[in-house]
């Protein structure tokens, strides 16, 4: 898909950036806002996705009817997320829709925040943390990230605890709203046929009296935990095991290389990690991954075995991590790198992935790299790089934590 780039910064210092394509059928447009839970007080955790829920509440001109009946009405294909960075609002519509779409979530981003709706939406947070308490995996993360990163925000739980959440009073929402919810943290990204001028126009006279707060966020560098953790769970039938090691930040030049190391050793299939643990029946699930933070990232192993069987397949895993540097070849990394770029380009054929990889890299590295750089920078990651990496970041310094029965 051929597009091309165009940025915009309003007065307020609201940023606005685009990938056009007047060829395309369909347009993109997201409100991604460099704020989560890694950006909360300890006291006020989960307010960033319970704040996400209220958005959909309605707003001083529009109850949460109005909401889901206009996005209906254009054929709308809109969500929402929340995560430690940053919370997001978009949609995807036909062209000639796109201006109304705008419209709305611009509306939406300044929400009533009725103490009515507030005290609904509550009881529904509280459901949806309780129902994660039930989910093992979940269970293991959350306790493991607040392991791995002690006093750090990044321990902090997107969701929050019954605890921070039932204590939770709007006027807090409000306050953390007023000063994280800023133009300067906001930005707008489209993708598809989009008129970047008229839509710079249009963000303007709707979102030009936003406040400046200057908003930032601490970029304290974590003190590890590297301990081993243990929770019983009497109802499991089956242990989980996870650990979380230090990996490269989303601007560091070695993401791409960490990206292929997730793939070399736990990718869905094909992976060190498939076939010796997954192919012989060892386990039911093994996987690794990486995930690039905000001036950290960090790699995750999991593991799903029979109870009698976690302890042997840890041991397979650490043999693994151990003989890797020594066994990998250049075609494993080509391998790897082929399905990397095929899953890259197809998420870019579409406005809607177009739209989310631009707002997220802006939001995240204030940066642009194109499509076509991004495969560039992917394909020059070689077995050296790899295992240069692995010296950087040892998956051996990490903090494990299992589930069992």
């Amino acid at each position: 898909m051929a597009s091309d780039f165009k940025h915009a910064t309003l007065g307020n210092g609201l940023t606005i950036i685009a990938e056009t394509d007047l060829h395309a059928h369909t347009a993109s447009v997201g409100f991604f806002v460099r704020t989560g839970a890694r950006d909360e007080k300890k006291d006020v955790m989960g307010v960033s996705h319970f704040l996400e829920h209220m958005m959909f509440k309605g707003t001083a001109r529009r109850s949460a009817d109005d909401v889901n009946r206009e996005f209906d009405s254009m054929g709308a294909k809109a969500n929402a997320y929340t995560g430690q960075e940053m919370t997001a609002f978009f949609a995807s519509v036909l062209p000639e829709q796109l201006s109304t779409a705008t419209e709305l979530l611009a509306d939406m981003m300044r929400p009533a925040l009725r103490e009515a709706d507030f005290d609904t939406e509550k009881g529904v947070i509280l459901e949806e943390i309780a129902m994660y308490k039930d989910e093992p995996f979940w269970v293991l993360y959350e306790r493991l990230m607040e392991a791995h990163f002690r006093d750090h925000p990044l321990s902090h739980r997107v969701l929050g605890t019954t605890e921070s959440i039932t204590a939770l009073r709007v006027e807090q929402m409000l306050d953390y709203f007023s000063h994280r919810y800023s133009a300067d943290t906001t930005t707008v990204a489209l993708a598809g046929r989009v008129d970047f001028d008229a839509a710079v126009a249009q963000i303007g006279a709707l979102c030009s009296s936003w406040p400046r707060t200057g908003a930032e966020r601490k970029e304290a560098k974590p003190n590890y935990g590297l301990e081993r953790i243990a929770i019983k769970d009497e109802r499991l039938s089956r242990a989980y095991r996870m650990m979380i090691a230090e990996a490269p930040a989303s601007d560091d030049p070695r993401r791409y290389a960490a990206a292929v190391l997730g793939e070399v050793m736990g990718g869905q299939d094909n992976s060190r990690l498939h076939w010796s643990l997954i192919e012989p029946g060892i386990a039911e699930e093994a996987s690794m991954s990486y995930d690039p933070r905000d001036g950290v990232g960090d790699y995750r192993v999991m593991v799903v075995a029979e109870a009698e069987a976690i302890e042997e397949a840890w041991g397979i895993v650490d043999r693994e991590i151990a003989g890797l540097a020594a066994s990998l070849t250049q075609g494993d990394v080509d391998l790897v790198r082929a399905k990397i770029a095929t899953g890259v380009t197809v998420a870019g054929e579409r406005p809607e992935g177009r739209m989310h990889r631009i707002g997220r890299m802006w939001t995240l590295n204030r940066e642009y790299t194109t499509l076509a750089q991004e495969l560039e920078r992917l394909n020059a990651v070689t077995v050296e790089s790899v295992v240069s990496l692995l010296n950087d970041f040892p998956l051996t310094r990490a903090t494990v934590g299992t589930v069992h029965p």
